[in-house]
Order: structure tokens, then C-alpha cells, then sequence
């Protein structure tokens, strides 16, 4: 993998990752939290539908890397909602 194809797989999981957290109603981070939110949602993601025997969706594949971007998006809502609701439940113990 040449640092280009890396790049290409960083702006991939990137949208991915802003794309959940919209889904999720979640702002909270930048541009590194949504790239880690979308590799983290395409494990997960892909994780479950493999568990429930669904197909792959909407995957790019980039130099013989493939990306399941749909199951990444989905992933990432969940991760982003898990995420936002523990940091909610810490916010509202301290105040």
C-alpha cells in the first residue's frame, strides 16, 4: 500500500465517519475523530453484518482494498451514539 492509496483510505473512512455522526446528531471531535469514528465503524459495522448474514453494501474498492462504506456508516452511527451518550450522562453527573 503506497501512502497515496493510505491517503485515499483516510479521506474514505473520513466521510464515512462524518456522514455517522450526522446520522447520530453527534458534533463532537474534528476531522482525526471522524476518520477513527468511520475505520472503527467499518469493523463494527461489518462485524454485524456478518453476525446477522447481511450483504455487503455500496464497497469501495481502491488497489485492492476494499472499504465496505455502507456497513462504515452504519457502524459509526452506532459508535457515535455510544460515544455521545456516555459523554452526555458524564456531563449531566457533574452539573
Amino acid at each position: 500500500m503506497t501512502l497515496v492509496d493510505l491517503l485515499v483510505l483516510l479521506i474514505i473512512a473520513g466521510i464515512a465517519g462524518a456522514i455517522g455522526q450526522s446520522l447520530a446528531g453527534y458534533s463532537g471531535g474534528g476531522c482525526l475523530f471522524s476518520i477513527a469514528v468511520g475505520f472503527l465503524g467499518a469493523y463494527v459495522g461489518t462485524w454485524l453484518a456478518r453476525q446477522f448474514g447481511f450483504p455487503p453494501i455500496l464497497t469501495v474498492t481502491f488497489n485492492g482494498e476494499a472499504f465496505p462504506l455502507f456497513w462504515a456508516i452504519i457502524g459509526a452511527a452506532l459508535l457515535v451514539l455510544i460515544v455521545g451518550t456516555i459523554g452526555r450522562s458524564r456531563r449531566r453527573r457533574l452539573i
